[in-house]
């Protein structure tokens, strides 16, 4: 019997958000390009030099930050959702328990030093990228403990639940009656993934951000190669710039606050595996699975055929496109590791892991392991077979965050389940699989 044909579910973010907030960013983009101009104009005592410093890179992340979030209150009315863990009407209806506040706080700012202090031991936050990221933080903490405070309170008069798990981590720690392990486990979890990326995150954006307001666009136009360049950069800025929002903006009243984190073993370890310190010993210095080794990439051995290095760029450019766009459509809950609702529309319409599919495709093309400049069949080998490996870490990756939400939501168990049915990689797939695994053995009822 033929299977009917399912829905796709709602998404949980409107296609609306990340666009206005990638217009906000662009809008900034070009204000910090034109200040030479715009500075001569008005005559402003200042040096009439392009705003791509670090201090601008995080202007960019409020420029895309305050039209998301303006979007999502104003239009999408997101602080109404049951999602978010607030009913409004409590306001005038309870009197809130002030006890409860102050050992939520307590378990907050504890979490905070405890965080402060991780980032102290560890080394590789005080050196190269990181250092900016440490001082960033660090002029941050004193503004985050102050204005935790009204905030909490007036979070706390809307909460349906006040008891979450900064609560039970504060009892935890003051000894109070009431707090439960797992909720204790679920605060770290969340806290750890925010810490742990939000600092990568924030130690990258000024390359990235500085790379498209200083470049010479003029020069850039002279060539095809620095056409695809420059726009993957610009693909590159946007993935950047967005996912450091949605690390930072996890607030219930914006229904973009973590749910869960990832409870699973093998979700922690795949995804960390690709980040620093990490991916330093086993694809940098380590060269563990190292794929790089001998190549030259795609230029290289493109040089001197302008058409087809037109035509490859243009294939690169897409699909970090691809990759770029998978971040935006998040909008303000893009994160690792992490349950903030379900996503069903503009890439992953297409498919369940559209940010995978691409960056995987992107570094089989742009390195093309299988062309070494010492001509070595050996090395060109191991080189694939070693992007075989990141390839498979990231399908360990995709199936990890699977697992995770198909426990968690019954829409996302919807979503995987019309991805089987419409999906473009999926589909096929899941039709592939059905047609060639075993049949199950058809009893035979004796006669009676």
């Amino acid at each position: 019997m033929e299977q009917a044909p399912l829905a796709r579910p709602r998404s949980d973010v409107s296609s609306a958000v990340g666009l206005v907030g990638l217009a906000g960013l662009f809008a900034w983009v070009v204000f910090a390009r034109a200040f030479p101009s715009i500075a001569e104009a008005f005559d402003w005592a200042v040096p009439h030099d392009t705003l791509g410093g670090q201090n601008s890179a995080l202007v960019g992340l409020l420029a895309a930050a305050l039209p998301m979030a303006a979007w999502s209150i104003l239009v999408d009315k997101v602080h109404l959702r049951p999602s978010t863990g607030l009913d409004w009407s409590l306001m005038n209806s309870r009197r809130p328990d002030r006890s409860v506040t102050w050992v939520k706080l307590a378990g907050l700012w504890a979490t905070w030093a405890i965080i402060a202090g991780l980032y102290c031991l560890c080394r590789w936050y005080w050196q190269g990228q990181y250092v900016f990221s440490m001082q960033v933080l660090g002029y941050a903490a004193l503004p985050l403990v102050v204005l935790s405070v009204p905030y909490v309170f007036w979070i706390d008069r809307a909460l349906v639940n006040p008891r979450d798990h900064a609560w039970h981590f504060g009892a935890l720690l003051l000894m109070r009656p009431g707090w439960e392990l797992d909720e204790v486990k679920k605060h770290w979890r969340a806290w750890i993934i925010k810490a742990f990326f939000t600092a990568f995150m924030i130690s990258i954006i000024p390359f990235a951000f500085r790379h498209i307001v200083t470049a010479d666009f003029a020069e850039v136009m002279a060539r095809p190669e620095r056409i695809a360049l420059t726009v993957i950069e610009a693909m590159f800025m946007i993935d950047v710039m967005i996912g450091t929002v949605g690390y930072i903006v996890t607030m219930r009243p914006l229904d973009a606050h973590i749910r869960s984190g990832n409870p699973l073993l093998g979700g922690w370890i795949a995804a960390l595996i690709c980040y620093p310190p990490a991916v330093w010993g086993i694809l940098g210095n380590g060269k563990a699975i190292f794929y790089e080794e001998d190549t030259a990439g795609w230029l290289h051995w493109l040089e001197g055929h302008d058409l087809a290095i037109a035509l490859w760029g243009a294939l690169l450019v897409a699909l970090t496109a691809i990759y770029a766009w998978a971040t935006f459509a998040f909008g303000l809950r893009f994160s690792n590791l992490t349950y903030r609702g379900v996503l069903t529309n503009g890439p992953y319409r297409f498919t369940r892991h559209p940010a995978y599919v691409s960056k995987n495709l992107f570094w089989w093309a742009s390195v093309m392991p299988f062309l070494v400049t010492t001509g070595s069949l050996v090395e060109a080998i191991r080189n694939c077979f070693f992007l075989a490996v990141v390839n498979g870490i990231y399908f360990w990756r995709a199936k990890t965050e699977e697992a995770h939400l198909l426990a968690e939501d019954p829409k996302y168990r919807e979503y995987h389940a019309w991805m089987a049915q419409h999906g473009l990689i999926t589909a096929p797939l899941t039709r592939m699989w059905h047609r060639f695994r075993p049949r199950p053995a058809i009893e035979i009822q004796p006669a009676e």
